[in-house]
């Protein structure tokens, strides 16, 4: 039981082999409502009868569209964090190398930088004219025709 013991990145075998288990879960979660937003997006004629349907159809589907988009960026970041996991880099602040720490990961397991180094990313973020750049389409669409 020594091998268990063994510390990486201030993680034992058994606690990544944890994380891999539940990050795999999620990415098959993720993958499932991704499959069932799909079949969902399928409008049939019926459901487009006048203007008002029409209308409703596309705010539906716009909302899903971006649901999905969410759901597209937490697999990226879960597909991210299992390839750490191989690369035996999970729990490695991918900023300064320090260790993740335990209950940042619990939190969050996709995180890819210690408290310190994601507080200086944050700070960093509100100070800039910018702020953090659009991770949603939605949110690229929409600045793109306030621009305009």
């Amino acid at each position: 039981m020594a091998t268990a013991n063994k510390k990486q990145h201030g993680l034992t075998k058994m606690e990544i082999a944890r994380f891999k288990r539940e990050l795999e879960q999620k990415r098959d979660e993720v993958l499932m409502g991704e499959k069932v937003m799909r079949m969902d997006l399928q409008t049939s004629q019926e459901d487009l009868m006048d203007e008002a349907d029409l209308a409703s159809s596309d705010i539906d589907q716009s909302m899903r569209m971006r649901l999905g988009n969410r759901e597209f960026l937490l697999l990226k970041k879960v597909e991210q964090a299992l390839a750490r996991v191989e690369e035996g880099t999970y729990g490695e602040c991918q900023s300064c190398g320090a260790d993740i720490g335990m209950k940042r990961l619990e939190a969050r397991q996709t995180a890819e930088l210690c408290i310190a180094c994601k507080e200086e990313e944050e700070r960093k973020e509100n100070l800039s004219v910018h702020g953090r750049k659009p991770k949603s389409l939605g949110q690229t669409l929409g600045a793109k025709l306030s621009l305009g």
